[in-house]
């Protein structure tokens, strides 16, 4: 029996196939070939388009089926995992009414920013555990203000993993978890939020139907069943956001337990079983996969918006053609500071961990005579971990102390420069496991189906690959210091 998993990322889709007896992919693909692009028709926002998720999502499934290592019709149940907070909206007729506003799109901050003020800080913060920033309520608001012809026809909103489980099925459900990084969840009353919806005067009918994480959100209709090679009927059991799916797919469950990925965006996410938050919002806590109404968890969020995609702009336009491991040998010649190269990574929208300022990515110290293209590729890597760094230490204050970090192998993590330098910097170890987001998904589908009798048994086989640990003579707490002298003096010019 086989489970399918599919991610929907910023610059991918990923597909895993996972075999339900070793626990294990068999099949992992992704598509399409280059990163997707983000559509940012003024600065600051972000945009993608939905149906091609979906064109994306139906090329990697039967990608995945061409490697003729498995038969699709074993495929039992589906799991989908998605990039967090974006807003999708459909008509009565399913059909997309206008392009995703998606995660790092900052259009919406200053009603969020009003709203807060207007419902009241304590109140907001007690309730919904976050300020409406720019998360997705706000981005409905700003449609609903800016767009009122196309917020008229609205039947349903949905995040990304929503819609693509509503192609799949024709049906459209949510989560408590999907609602509460949305900031619609009233964590007090385990409800949508009236404070939220009252005063943005949504009509409740746009909210989908909600179902728990691990259940069933509805069943693969024959039509898509026959274009996608696979069995009819077979269940979506399980959808997450990116983030509390990671945190799954690296078992990752219990208080204290902390993970991380360093996708086109960084995380670091640790769960909770107590009902805190940043009284200014700079990391975010929301509904963890395995969070109940009578056994809470919570996942508490530091999100950098400037990660791969930073590295990603770096190797296009200083790579001359280069792959990622290349620039990762050149980095890794480099020492450690960069012959005092900085880099702040922040040019991908407003950042959290700012209290929404948009400061934008900045090169500090170059030396004409001096600074080489590997340089650059290492201080890259060192500004995004030091920015790591800085939220952590905010994470810090709210009670996270992570002994260990759990991540996959993949993304920046498969830089062997920048996993030491991560650790380095955040002065804790870091365990590396196999599973990445899409495999995660997958065994989620076996959680909700109950092909697995529990969670415990999907991660029975889950063994670590490699432990990194701070060096001994480790130089960077200095390099962070001065990294972040040079921070504060730009925010505070901001």
């Amino acid at each position: 029996m086989l489970l399918l998993g599919i991610d929907v990322g910023t610059s991918f889709i990923k597909v895993s196939v996972v075999d339900t007896i070793s626990h294990q992919a068999i099949v992992t693909v992704q598509y399409p070939e280059k990163e997707s692009s983000i559509k940012s028709l003024h600065p600051g926002w972000a945009e993608q388009s939905p149906e091609v998720w979906w064109h994306d999502v139906q090329k990697a499934i039967l990608k995945a089926h061409q490697t003729n290592i498995y038969n699709p019709l074993e495929i039992a149940a589906i799991g989908i995992s998605y990039q967090m907070h974006g807003l999708v909206i459909v008509d009565k007729n399913k059909k997309v009414l206008r392009d995703a506003i998606i995660w790092c799109d900052s259009r919406a901050v200053a009603i969020g920013n009003k709203a807060i003020e207007i419902i009241g800080k304590h109140n907001c913060l007690e309730h919904v555990l976050n300020s409406p920033g720019n998360f997705t309520a706000s981005k409905l608001a700003w449609v609903k203000e800016n767009e009122p012809d196309i917020y008229a026809q609205i039947d349903k909103i949905m995040l990304p993993g929503d819609f693509i489980a509503m192609k799949l099925t024709n049906e459209i459900s949510t989560t408590p978890a999907a609602l509460s990084e949305g900031i619609f969840w009233d964590f007090k009353n385990e409800n949508l939020s009236k404070n939220i919806i009252d005063y943005f005067q949504f009509d409740k009918t746009i909210f989908p139907t909600i179902k728990e994480v691990f259940s069933t959100h509805g069943r693969l209709s024959s039509e898509i069943a026959s274009l996608l090679a696979l069995k009819p009927n077979i269940p979506i059991s399980y959808k997450a956001g990116d983030q509390p799916n990671n945190a799954l797919s690296l078992n990752v469950l219990q208080p204290g337990e902390v993970a991380a990925t360093a996708g086109t965006s960084g995380v670091i996410y640790a769960v909770s079983d107590t009902l805190k938050y940043d009284p200014q919002s700079r990391v975010n806590t929301f509904a963890h996969v395995n969070h109940t109404s009578t056994n809470k968890r919570l996942g508490v969020l530091l999100c950098i918006n400037g990660t791969g995609i930073m590295n990603r702009w770096i190797r296009d336009n200083f790579g001359n053609g280069l792959t990622y491991k290349q620039i990762n040998d050149l980095a890794q010649n480099i020492a450690a500071g960069s012959d005092g190269l900085q880099i702040l990574p922040f040019g991908n929208g407003s950042e959290r961990i700012f209290n929404n300022q948009l400061i934008g990515a900045h090169f500090l110290n170059l030396d004409l005579n001096k600074h080489t293209q590997a340089h650059t590729f290492r201080a890259v890597q060192e500004g995004i971990c030091f920015a790591f760094r800085y939220g952590l230490d905010i994470l810090r204050e709210t009670g996270v102390e992570p002994k260990v970090i759990k991540v996959g192998i993949g993304n920046m993590f498969l830089s062997n420069v920048f996993s030491q330098i991560f650790v380095n910097v955040c002065h804790v170890p870091v365990e590396m496991y196999q599973n990445d987001g899409s495999t995660g998904a997958a065994l989620g589908a076996g959680i909700g189906s109950n092909i697995f009798s529990n969670i415990d048994d999907a991660f029975a086989n889950m063994k670590p690959i490699q432990l990194i640990t701070p060096q001994i003579d480790n130089p960077y707490e200095k390099l962070y210091q001065k990294w972040k002298y040079v921070l504060i003096s730009k925010l505070n010019q901001s």
